[in-house]
Formats: C-alpha cells, structure tokens, sequence
C-alpha cells in the first residue's frame, strides 16, 4: 500500500482547525483517515499547567520529539501507541493504537514548529483568523465544552499571549494554504469571508477564470508579499457551484468524494451551510487528493520541492546513463 498522505492543521486555539477538519474526515470517511490532535502530546495535564506555570502553547508543554517519531513511523506505514488527552477536564486517558490508512489529517498548534515536523506534511494549512474573533470563538467554546468560566478564558488568552507571538502566528510563514476567516461587512456569524493565500510550494487549481467577475464573486488581492483569493461570506450560490464543479472537473478521478458535506457547520443542534467555507474545504481536499495520486504514481508528492527533486533525480540518472554508454564505446 502507498504511505498515508499527511496533512497538517495548524492554529492557535480556537482558530477552527476541526471546523476543516472534521468535513475533511467524515468526506473521506474515517475508514480512510488516522486523525490525531497533537494537543494529546502535551507532557502536563490542566493542574500541572498551572503548577509549572506554563502554557500548553510552548514547545516545552510538549512532546515534541514524540509527534515528530509518529508522523514518521505513519508516514512510513508503521502504527504508533499514541498519547490521549482529554479537553473536557484536562487530564489525560489511556493510550491509544493507531494504525496508518490511507490519510492522515493531523491539527494542532505547534505542528510546524521544526524542520522535521514541517517536512512530515504533504499539505500545510495555517489558520489565521483575527484575533478578535478568535477570542470569541474561544470564549464560546472553553465556556460550553470545556468546563472554564469566561472569566477565566479571558485570563488564560492574556497569559498565553506572549507564547502564542512568539510559537504559534510564527508558523504561517510555513502554510501552503493561510485560511483566514473574518466577519463580512453585514455581520452575520454564519456567512463569514475567507482570504485564502495560495502559496507556491503547491500547484493550486486553475482559478483564474472565476476570478474578479463582479460583486459577490471571488477576488484576486495582489498586495503585499503574499497575494490571495477573497471568498465573499455572501458569495452567489450559483457562482460557487460553477467554481467547486470546475475544481472537481479536475478532481476527475476522485469523483466518488464528492459530497454535500462541504460547508457544514453546526450552531447548537441545528446544521448551517456556507458557500466560502465549502470551496475552502474543497480547496483542502484538492492538494490532499492530488498528492494522494502522486503518490500512489510512484513520486514522493505534490509539493514543487518534490517534484524538482524526482526530476534533478530523473534527469541526473539520465546522464549518468548516457555518460555510460559512451564510457564503454570508447573501451
């Protein structure tokens, strides 16, 4: 069987990595997909935290070593007995086994912290929503989930602040994809905009015919070092089926995934759609699938470092052979 494609969700907390990826597994079905939080290598549990004053946001609050052997030993086709902690009380269960399939969607905050955890991942997605709205996101659900009062949310964002600029915001640089989630103009929590940053270590889709097509369409913003695409929270339906038909036109031969599931989200019990957060998921799912048939055809993935290397690699054992061939002639 192929290695498991991996891919990485990185955040600060609260950022919405399960938002992207809880779709991304139930799409590709969990029979497919190893998930793993690396919250679960934290070396403290919620009490010792305090007792070591000490965020879990810092590399020393956790095992970094550990998440690096088991991103290995899965991308190699090994099972690994993985840590689990639990959020709801903060304290840790009994460990888990888990074995590699077919994808690995693997979220987290330090997750390309280092060389070698950066160079596990076939796909790198950093989130980045304002900080804003990530705190209330946060407050919302450490309140409702987790067991904190919001008081004492607010203080814990306060303390963790300085862990987080220094660890966390650093590793966008790293992202394949930048999300960043931000509240429209009308202010309406469920149609919220996306920028989306398209960096070049991975060939996205061919976009450009969708682009600048007037209002409620997506955007092409060229400022800055890194230019984006702007996902309007209110994007006409029509225009964002027409762009999710031509990304799955050229998802041809994975067909069988295509599903409703893209932007769903749920508020309380009841189950909300949005448009930008679909052709986001979508997007996602793109560089996965294609890295998955790169893969499985023998190269070592869709990033374009990896396909410069296969072909130096190719090109280079082409000349030696030619260099060969006249070496004996000559003899």
């Amino acid at each position: 069987m192929p290695r498991p494609v991996i891919l990485g969700i990185v955040g600060d907390s609260a950022a919405g990595k399960t938002t992207i990826s809880g779709a991304l597994v139930d799409i590709l079905g969990e029979d497919q997909v190893t998930h793993i939080g690396t919250d679960d290598y934290h070396k403290y549990d919620r009490e010792q935290r305090k007792e070591h004053d000490i965020t879990p946001l810092h590399p020393d609050c956790n095992y970094m070593d550990i998440i690096a052997q088991h991103l290995s030993l899965l991308r190699e086709g090994e099972s690994v007995l993985k840590p689990v902690y639990i959020h709801g009380d903060g304290t840790f269960g009994p460990p888990e086994y888990v074995a590699p399939k077919a994808f690995a969607v693997v979220e987290g905050l330090l997750g390309y912290h280092t060389e070698g955890l950066r160079d596990s991942y076939d796909v790198r997605v950093y989130l980045a929503p304002p900080e804003d709205l990530r705190r209330k996101w946060k407050v919302k659900r450490d309140t409702s989930k987790r067991g904190y009062t919001e008081e004492g949310v607010l203080e814990d964002l306060e303390k963790r602040e300085p862990d987080s600029a220094q660890f966390i915001r650093p590793q966008e640089r790293y992202g394949d994809l930048v999300i960043k989630f931000m509240e429209s103009e009308d202010g309406d929590p469920n149609k919220l905009d996306a920028q989306v940053i398209l960096r070049e270590t991975l060939p996205p889709p061919d976009l450009s015919p969708f682009l600048d097509k007037g209002d409620r369409g997506i955007t092409l913003i060229e400022e800055g070092p890194d230019p984006y695409i702007r996902i309007p929270g209110d994007v006409k339906h029509e225009h964002a089926e027409e762009i999710q038909e031509a990304i799955w036109d050229e998802l041809h031969f994975a067909s069988h995934l295509r599903s409703d599931r893209l932007g769903e989200f749920t508020i309380g019990d009841k189950v909300e759609r949005s448009d930008s957060l679909a052709l986001v998921q979508l997007l996602v799912l793109y560089h996965m699938v294609t890295a998955k048939a790169a893969v499985a055809l023998g190269g070592e993935g869709a990033r374009s470092e990896d396909r410069a290397a296969a072909q130096s690699d190719s090109e280079g054992s082409e000349s030696d052979g030619s260099d060969s061939e006249g070496s004996d002639s000559e003899e």
